[in-house]
C-alpha cells in the first residue's frame, strides 16, 4: 500500500511539473499589443477602421482572413502582388514584405485584425508560427 501511495504521488508531481511548461497562449494580450502594431504598420493602407480604400483591400469583416494562418503569415513576411478578391471585389495593389517586423509584432497584428473590425477568429497565431515560416 505504501508503494502505491508513493507511485501516485510521484506520478501526480510529474504531471503537475510537465503541464506547467505548457502555458496557454494569451490571445487577449496579443490582440491588445496588435492594436499598436496595426496602427504603426498597417493602418496607412488598410485605414483606421479597417475598411481599406478603393486601392487597398479591407481587413474589416473580410472573408480573406479565413485563409490558413500560414498563408496570412506569408503574406506579411513576403508581401503580395497581383490581383486578389476580397469580399467579392478585386484589388491589385502591391503589399510590400513586412519581414522587418518581429515575430511577435506579426502575430499580434494578425491576431488584432482577426479579432477586430467585425472579425472573430479566435485561434491565435503565435510568434513561433511566424518564426517557423521565416526564411
Amino acid at each position: 500500500m505504501y508503494k502505491i501511495g508513493i507511485l501516485i504521488a510521484t506520478l501526480s508531481a510529474c504531471f503537475i511539473l510537465s503541464t506547467s511548461f505548457f502555458q496557454k497562449y494569451d490571445l487577449a494580450k496579443s490582440v491588445a499589443r496588435g492594436k499598436e502594431a496595426y496602427a504603426s504598420f498597417c493602418m496607412n493602407c488598410h485605414m483606421e477602421d479597417g475598411k481599406g480604400s478603393d486601392i487597398f483591400p479591407p481587413v474589416a469583416k473580410t472573408d480573406y482572413l479565413k485563409k490558413p494562418a500560414k498563408a496570412l503569415i506569408n503574406i506579411v513576411l513576403e508581401g503580395q502582388s497581383g490581383e486578389i478578391t476580397v469580399n467579392n471585389k478585386k484589388y491589385n495593389a502591391l503589399m510590400p514584405a513586412q519581414a522587418y517586423l518581429t515575430d511577435e509584432q506579426i502575430a499580434d497584428a494578425l491576431n488584432y485584425i482577426r479579432n477586430s473590425f467585425g472579425n472573430k477568429i479566435t485561434t491565435p497565431i503565435t510568434p513561433a508560427q511566424v518564426k517557423a515560416l521565416r526564411q
